[in-house]
């Protein structure tokens, strides 16, 4: 027999129940049936709450996710603007580059006197042939990547042209002076040949000498030209020369006019093929108005006959 001993502090006096066992059995387990109750109603709650709760951390989660594919949506078409950006830049550079070249080749053109037929950069090239469409693995057309790669390598094969016609122009502009400074063509605007270079018997002794130009006979005033472009090193008189006119053509060339009525250029100007320089007299060591016209080749006097017979 189990005793229980209660105190009541109101009544001051303390007060005993005996408990069988049996009762006691029941009563533990009558409380312990009490505790699951309220266990199974607590988790009953829970889940309850836990389950309206699923819904909207779904709802979350999915907001979530909608607003990460717009920023990589976003992203995306950012990225693809930059590309079409960059082709339409690079569009234009080779548009500029493919008209630098067409003027080149007009140029070259007009400098080598080659037929327009032929080269014609003023018009597009003919162009054509079937034709099939790049395809990728997906059967869709290549993408940006692809196009601006291909326009990359057609960038560096212009670049080469630009190069290589850049070269050839300078070559050209090389030949085309050293055709302009070389002396060649006939350094008077009329007359005739009337002394070669080498031996002669001299106008004024009459004994053999060596004549180291030609000369022209003409009429006084006639104008003198020069013989190919250069610069003025003397203009004055000389003695058996009068008058002279000397022009360094670069290149170990210089050319002599003597006996001139007046020059018409000074020492440094700059001189073109063809151009006036003097007039035609009989000033210095002469018998009557002519040109007496040398060639210098390295410091050496040279037979003009073959620059004037150069002449194109």
């Amino acid at each position: 027999m189990i005793k229980l001993l209660f105190y009541s502090a109101k009544r001051r006096q303390v007060r005993q129940i005996d408990l069988h066992a049996r009762r006691t059995l029941i009563l533990s387990a009558l409380g312990g049936l009490v505790v699951v109750a309220g266990l199974f109603a607590g988790g009953i709650r829970a889940g309850l709450m836990i389950s309206d709760a699923r819904p909207d951390a779904q709802a979350l989660a999915w907001q979530a996710g909608l607003e990460r594919q717009t920023h990589e949506l976003e992203a995306l078409r950012a990225l693809t603007q930059e590309n079409l950006d960059a082709l339409a830049l690079r569009v234009g550079q080779m548009n500029a580059h493919v008209i630098r070249l067409d003027a080149l080749g007009q140029r070259l053109t007009a400098m080598a006197e080659l037929d327009d037929g032929e080269f014609d950069f003023s018009r597009t090239p003919g162009l054509g042939g079937p034709e099939d469409l790049l395809m990728s693995a997906n059967g869709q057309s290549n993408e940006l990547g692809d196009v601006l790669r291909m326009m990359e390598e057609l960038d560096v094969q212009l670049a080469d042209r630009r190069t290589q016609l850049a070269i050839l122009e300078d070559l050209m502009l090389n030949r085309n002076l050293r055709a302009r400074v070389q002396p060649e063509g006939r350094p008077v605007a009329s007359g005739w040949l009337s002394s070669r270079f080498g031996r002669r018997t001299d106008p004024f002794t009459g004994k053999p000498a060596v004549h180291r130009g030609v000369d022209f006979a003409g009429r006084p005033g006639t104008k003198i030209l020069s013989a190919g472009d250069g610069v003025v090193i003397f203009a004055g008189s000389r003695y058996g020369y009068g008058r002279m006119v000397e022009i360094n053509h670069g290149n170990g060339y210089v050319t002599r006019y003597a006996h001139n009525t007046d020059n018409l250029v000074q020492v440094g100007d700059t001189v073109r093929k063809g151009q006036a320089i003097a007039t035609m007299g009989s000033t210095g060591r002469a018998t009557a108005p002519h040109l007496h016209f040398e060639v210098l080749r390295d410091g050496r006097q040279v037979d003009p006959l073959p620059y004037i017979q150069a002449r194109r």
